[in-house]
């Protein structure tokens, strides 16, 4: 059993090789990076990436990240390529194909069916020298020093070079299209980082969410409405213009100052000029500005018209943090 230093000795060395390796990728964004990332953006086709063993699952990686920001891609596993799935690439297609060696039986048996379909090829791979680079339209170096793997053998620096190398072609063609959050948010419009993306305020008010009270009310007409609508807050109103709010924290100091108060209304406690958002404000924003002020409930408006109000906790129920 190694000891707690060897133990971690490895792991640090492991990392520092991957590191090196990412390190030297930054010598292989060179023109013909650049002449990819133009091909793709003329293209009117879709990204084949195509791969076998561990940079089969790299591609499938690289083709998650391209469609997710917005550049249409399908993988292609190298093997069922040549046994059939070779009808998946379309005429207009830009066909992507990983390998270390380069000189994988599959990638020679793929290559010239590729090519004879007219597809232009872009080989990722470790060894310039290879079949892979020899065949491709372009090819781009991912070769490593060395794997992390104590033996020199098991795919691992090797696969983060191509992992890193996807990731600078699919974010260099996001920041070219000028992919903004917007066109992010239809792309994922599940879970927590589609919520933050797409969720609006007018998308939680529900009808329990616009507590009022006329400027004139009393004290307990205001703690009926508070308790009535459980947000812990009321918009105080005149003449149906909002004239401020008054939250369950309001009424907690007006208690400690005095303990009579039957001759106060709803505008001798009431806080002027509340925090408050449009309701086509996303969810998420209203959240930032509720922590950035530690409040707990923000005053929803339409132009200058009282729509509502939003609890905190109505936000993170909603699932966008």
């Amino acid at each position: 059993m190694n000891s707690s230093t060897e133990i971690k000795n490895i792991a640090k060395e492991t990392i520092k090789l991957e590191v090196d390796a990412i390190k030297k990728l930054e010598d292989s964004i060179d023109d013909s990076f650049v002449r990819v990332i133009e091909l793709i953006l003329s293209a009117k086709g879709r990204l084949i990436v195509a791969g076998i063993g561990k940079s089969a699952n790299i591609a499938n990686k690289m083709v998650a990240t391209f469609n997710s920001t917005g550049q249409p891609a399908v993988f292609l596993h190298a093997a069922d390529a040549i046994h059939g799935d070779l009808g998946n690439i379309q005429k207009e297609d830009v066909v992507i194909c990983i390998s270390k060696s380069g000189n994988t039986p599959e990638i020679k048996a793929l290559l010239p069916f590729i090519k004879s379909m007219g597809n232009t090829i872009v080989g990722l791979t470790g060894n310039i020298d290879s079949f892979l680079a020899r065949e491709s339209n372009f090819a781009l170096d991912v070769s490593v020093e060395k794997e992390a793997c104590p033996n020199n053998l098991a795919p691992t620096s090797s696969t983060t070079a191509q992992l890193v190398m996807g990731d600078a072609l699919a974010v260099t063609l996001l920041a070219c299209k000028n992919f903004t959050d917007k066109d992010f948010s239809r792309f994922h419009p599940g879970g927590t980082l589609g919520k933050r993306l797409y969720l609006k305020l007018t998308d939680i008010l529900h009808e329990n969410s616009s507590p009022q009270v006329d400027s004139e009310a009393t004290i307990n007409e205001v703690i009926m409405e508070i308790s009535k609508k459980r947000l812990g807050a009321t918009a105080v109103m005149k003449g149906g213009v909002l004239q401020g709010i008054i939250t369950d924290g309001d009424l907690r100091r007006m208690l400690e100052k005095q303990s009579n108060f039957e001759n106060l209304t709803a505008k001798d406690i009431m806080c002027v000029d509340p925090k408050n958002m449009e309701k086509e404000a996303l969810a998420y924003d209203a959240l930032q500005l509720m922590e950035k002020y530690n409040i707990s409930q923000l005053v929803v408006m339409d132009g200058k018209q009282y729509q509502g109000i939003i609890h905190i906790h109505e936000i993170i129920k909603e699932g966008v943090v």
